[in-house]
């Protein structure tokens, strides 16, 4: 099993398949999220969810469309992650990360990590630059990132 980034150019007639760093190998293991702040820069996440605090090899960073991935805080917090979003009008520097695990923050591209919470969720989506909706199980929040 391959942690890998398929990408048609042309609405699915044709398809490019590009590899990743992240963990692969087992059928729990793998990139889980991914999201892009413009048509260069992307981010995604995963990890091994029955390995929840292996951050290895679980978050990389593209400049060039999806084509290559770099591996950025290797070994550091956080471990596995179902969800990644760029926060909206923040040059993408800005990315939150959530999962089971909770919820983690970065200010610098996905270099360093902060917790933000340990509740769980599985799935964000941003309203604007400062409000962010996660959704778990069996409930749904509002998150307020104050500038």
């Amino acid at each position: 099993m391959k942690s890998r980034i398929f990408f048609s150019p042309d609405k699915g007639n044709t398809w490019e398949v590009f590899e990743t760093p992240i963990v692969q190998g087992t059928p729990t293991s793998g990139g889980y999220s991914l999201d892009f702040y413009d048509d260069k820069h992307g981010f995604i996440i995963g990890g091994d969810y029955t390995k929840p605090e292996d951050s290895k090899a679980n978050k990389a960073v593209t400049k060039d469309g999806g084509k290559t991935w770099e591996l950025v805080a290797i070994g550091q917090e956080p471990g596995y992650k179902s969800g990644v979003r760029y926060v909206p009008g923040k040059n993408g520097k800005e990315l939150v990360a959530i999962g089971f695990t909770g919820i983690s923050y970065s200010k610098d591209a996905g270099n360093s990590w902060e917790e933000l919470s340990k509740e769980g969720f599985f799935t964000l989506r941003f309203l604007n630059d400062s409000v962010a909706y996660a959704a778990g199980k069996n409930r749904i929040a509002k998150l307020k990132f104050m500038r």
